[in-house]
């Protein structure tokens, strides 16, 4: 039996095995965009601390409102929420995972049609 002379080497396996290990990369890798410009602010002497309010409201699954740990009807809760700023105050949603969908959206309407814009919706 007579050996052939190796002078080649095929390269395509080699190849696939690294196209494979790019795809697994990219499509695991998350990609953050910053779009923000870097700058060093001043500072002043007639500094203005900023109100920002951070709301909890809560809702549990016999569908019991709660605005920062206060018990109330969806009535006050709408009233409360409408004295808040939608582009300034930061809402955290609770809900539990057995309460009935319909009061989630009541309150999520009603924060869409009053226009707040920070609104996070906590889960595990």
């Amino acid at each position: 039996m007579r050996r052939e002379r190796f002078d080649k080497m095929n390269v395509v396996p080699f190849i696939d095995i690294v196209l494979v290990l790019l795809v697994i990369v990219l499509a695991t890798a998350t990609f953050v965009t910053n779009k923000t410009i870097k700058v060093d602010l001043p500072t002043a002497s007639s500094q203005k601390k900023e109100d920002r309010k951070n709301i909890v409201l809560a809702i549990d699954k016999e569908g019991q409102y709660f605005f920062d740990k206060e018990a109330l009807s969806l009535d006050v809760v709408k009233q409360k929420l409408g004295e808040l700023d939608p582009q300034k105050d930061l809402i955290s949603l609770h809900t539990d995972k057995e309460t009935p969908f319909h009061y989630f959206v009541d309150v999520i309407d009603f924060m869409k049609s009053k226009g707040f814009e920070n609104i996070s919706i906590v889960t595990k």
